[in-house]
């Protein structure tokens, strides 16, 4: 079979998995065996850090390598991708690569004429589907699924309570594929596995035509609605039942990803594949767990959760395999984001990043290969949770190698915070009134930072005006 000095490409993302909620990372509950084997051949990130603590900013991160403030992708279920941003699609297209998307998109709606998920039909703006970024195949939601029988409305309570509708009722949210046409065959069981039945098909006529392949498998899986089959159910019969949907829903994707394995290896593509995996955030949960809820996720003891910039919010579990280059197992303890993805696939093919615009993700095959190298420049933050108090819930952040630095940029600097990760990762003790000269050189980090996002997102990266569809306000936290 084919061998190329271009490796073949597969980002991964689950959606909603904790910190805590894999073997490779000390969870001592869900069985992840496959993803533990993977974790266990290629490299392990200790501090990996999705881009954002929410899903969309985090897929922005991934395919475009820059912050999300750029582009006016602040939230979930805010603006879209604009198609003046440079994906890694299009840069693996213009390599003769074949590429496919997979799963949850998140990036805009996929359909002007009807109402689809969250935002479909609302708002022709809002059109942003992966074919308009250069993926050739595509089977995609816009927004969540259940992750059993993905179209049919489940009898589970939502997150805040109410359940999600009447069960049994169509869900409302579609596959579509690259045509613009809904998918209506081969929908039931499990939503991770119809995924992976897509990309199978993907990477075997991929294999077949002796073309490399880019393919972005995003799961739905552990997101609300929260639901598994009964196989899964019965791997844990000492647990309560939102316990088992929780975990079920998570071994049946873990099964998943054995299967890719599997397909690689047999296929002939292991050797020469650069895999990918991780979360787009923390657990859901913003609170303690209750009865009744099956948003079960665990952050491994590390604080906050998901729509928090503390490590429980942001930091997420990690791999990546490339047997052809890293043959030794490692494991990273440098900071990575999923603003590296980026960068560092173009290295792995041997091109250069885009040019003409910043690009807030790094190269970090080298810290792969050699552990001991530290990370040049910090990771930056910006996100307002609006339903929170802005002093309990940091603005922005920066992920340094030694040291985590939170604030608000407020002119008064009181609630700034400082956090010493190589001895407290659960971020507990506060140093910033011992470190002054940090504080300073964080803050006005920060500050250049924001002040080149709000050149970005005016326009001035790209050739054309652009609508960012949603306005780049002045907010809590904000300083001019």
């Amino acid at each position: 079979m084919r061998m190329t000095e271009q490796p073949n490409i597969i980002l991964v993302m689950c959606d909603d998995l904790g910190f805590g909620d894999v073997g490779f990372n000390g969870g001592p509950t869900i069985q992840t065996p496959c993803l533990d084997k993977l974790a266990g051949e290629g490299i392990r990130f200790e501090r990996y850090y999705a881009g954002g603590p929410v899903c969309s900013p985090t897929r922005g991160t991934c395919l475009t390598g820059r912050h999300y403030t750029r582009y006016g992708i602040n939230h979930a279920n805010q603006g879209r991708l604009p198609t003046q941003e440079i994906t890694l699609a299009t840069l693996c297209k213009e390599q003769g690569y074949a590429t496919g998307h997979f799963g949850k998109w998140h990036l805009g709606t996929l359909t002007t004429e009807e109402g689809d998920g969250n935002r479909g039909g609302s708002d022709p703006r809002l059109f942003s589907p992966p074919w308009v970024h250069d993926f050739d195949r595509c089977f995609s939601t816009e927004s969540k699924v259940p992750t059993w029988d993905p179209m049919r409305t489940p009898d589970e309570q939502g997150p805040r309570g109410p359940r999600w509708g009447e069960p049994g009722t169509p869900f409302g949210t579609h596959y579509w594929n690259e045509q613009g046409e809904q998918v209506q065959d081969n929908l039931e069981g499990c939503d991770s596995a119809r995924i992976l039945d897509r990309a199978e098909l993907f990477i075997r006529e991929s294999v077949e035509a002796e073309k490399p392949f880019f393919s972005v498998i995003w799961f739905h899986a552990p997101h609300t609605p929260v639901v598994a089959g009964p196989e899964w159910r019965a791997l844990y019969p000492e647990a309560t039942e939102d316990e088992q949907h929780y975990y079920g829903c998570v071994s049946a994707m873990d099964a998943q990803m054995g299967r890719l394995d599997e397909l690689l290896e047999k296929l002939g593509q292991a050797e020469n594949t650069l895999l990918w995996f991780c979360s787009d955030n923390g657990p859901e949960g913003g609170g303690e767990i209750r009865e009744g809820n099956r948003n079960q996720g665990s952050t491994g003891g590390l604080r906050g959760r998901k729509r928090s910039l503390y490590d429980g919010g942001v930091g997420v579990p990690a791999l990546c395999r490339w047997p052809a280059r890293f043959s030794q197992p490692q494991t990273v303890t440098a900071p990575c984001s999923t603003l590296d993805l980026l960068p560092s696939c173009c290295a792995a093919m041997g091109i250069d990043v885009p040019w003409g615009r910043p690009i807030d993700g790094i190269d970090i095959l080298p810290m792969m290969e050699d552990p001991v190298i530290p990370r040049p420049r910090p990771i930056p933050y910006r996100f307002l949770e609006q339903k929170s108090n802005m002093f309990d819930a940091p603005t922005f952040a920066l992920m340094d190698n030694r040291w985590k630095f939170l604030s608000n940029l407020d002119p008064e600097e009181a609630h700034d915070q400082l956090y010493d990760m190589e001895s407290d990762r659960e971020e507990r003790h506060n140093l910033i009134a011992a470190y002054p000269d940090l504080q300073k050189k964080y803050r006005n980090h920060l500050e250049r930072f924001m002040a080149s996002c709000r050149s970005s997102h005016s326009g001035a990266d790209y050739e054309e005006e652009v609508d960012m569809v949603t306005a780049f306000q002045e907010t809590r936290g904000w300083r001019d």
